[in-house]
């Protein structure tokens, strides 16, 4: 059920949403005759370029995290902040059909992270250490 709140969703915490089940019909290219994915395309074609993707035949989701400093290593992967605003939306998705006082607690809180994890990245940027390993 939670995964269904993402059926629609294009875009978590600024990031496109890979819907592998939908990919074959948006890029058969990557498919062959037999149907099985030519995994060597997706790594070159999707994967340094997407960092989430949903499984709904397998109730699956999934991240790639940033690897290193983005001014040193380039964008190579979504923060860890990702991670919080697909919580907070599957829970406020679910809390609109099941809504009770914990899922507008936990959905507050998983606010409250997002703004911080936001003030923290403002700071670094006025400090110019946003990007690199600087403290």
């Amino acid at each position: 059920m939670a995964l269904e709140t993402l059926k629609n969703i294009k875009k978590l915490g600024g990031f496109d949403v890979v819907h592998m089940d939908f990919l074959r019909d948006e890029h058969p290219e990557m498919f062959r005759e037999d149907g099985s994915m030519k995994y060597e395309l997706f790594e070159k074609n999707i994967r340094p370029f997407k960092y989430i993707y949903v499984r709904h035949d397998k109730n699956s989701l999934s991240f790639n995290i940033q690897n290193g400093p983005i001014k040193e290593n380039g964008i190579n992967g979504c923060q860890v902040d990702t991670l919080i605003h697909a919580a907070r939306h599957i829970i406020s998705t679910l809390n609109e059909a099941f809504p009770c006082e914990e899922n507008h607690t936990a959905i507050k809180h998983l606010s409250s992270a997002i703004e911080a994890l936001d003030a923290r990245k403002r700071n670094r940027e006025k400090r110019g250490v946003e990007g690199t390993n600087k403290i």
